[in-house]
């Protein structure tokens, strides 16, 4: 009998699409900050803040491994989502680690986090002041030592297509953003007195957008 059922979970393991068991353990998770966690760069950074976290999408491999989740977003329903999932997933974190917030204006103490996670969240800002407002934000809860992670608009590669950056667009797409450029990065590292943990990397989606992949330390 255990040959024969040994034999039936290892058919049962095969017949389970690669895709399927990935998803079950990372969920919808962005394919740059999945790479971040293959790095290594989550190893030893267990306090995990997710900034305008949705319904937790990014946070699904971190609460299946005990990492000590947070996040907020502006919309009450996204917090419920979220805590939903938490709730199922890591039923010992805290409901109020997820609070519905501003991210300029966040209810969390100086330097708690090891990593803050702003995937697609940034090109929201309506203007140059509210995204260095936020930034400052992310940056402030941040310990030394952390990790800042960020995917954003940018204008790299549609420079001629949508102008000058540090602004809302209209990009290709049908999209307004508030798209960067490698300078107003490269600025904000010398102003918030970090370092650049990967050079900075931008996926070109066929002339639609430009989306890039900045990851800063903070220096302890």
């Amino acid at each position: 009998m255990i040959p024969e059922f040994g034999q039936i979970l290892k058919q049962e393991v095969r017949n389970v699409a690669p895709s399927a068991s990935i998803r079950t353990e990372f969920g919808e998770i962005d394919i740059y900050l999945f790479d971040q966690i293959l790095r290594g760069r989550f190893d030893h950074r267990r306090r995990v803040f997710d900034a305008g976290c949705g319904d937790g999408r990014n946070l699904v491999y971190f609460l299946r491994h005990g990492f000590e989740c947070h996040g907020a977003d502006a919309d009450p329903s996204a917090i419920a989502r979220v805590r939903a999932t938490a709730a199922a997933l890591a039923p010992a974190l805290p409901f109020d680690n997820f609070k519905v917030a501003e991210l300029d204006r966040l209810p969390w103490p100086d330097a708690t986090m090891d990593a803050v996670v702003a995937s697609a969240v940034l090109h929201f800002s309506r203007d140059g002041g509210h995204f260095d407002r936020i930034l400052d934000e992310l940056w402030r809860v941040l310990a030394p030592g952390g990790l800042f992670f960020a995917r954003l608009a940018s204008t790299i590669g549609l420079e001629k297509v949508v102008g000058a950056a540090g602004r809302r667009v209209r990009l290709p797409d049908g999209t307004e953003r508030f798209v960067v450029d490698e300078e107003i990065l490269r600025q904000a590292v010398r102003r918030l007195g970090g370092r650049q943990a990967d050079p900075i990397k931008t996926t070109n989606v066929e002339g639609q957008r430009c989306m890039t992949t900045w990851c800063l330390e903070k220096i302890a």
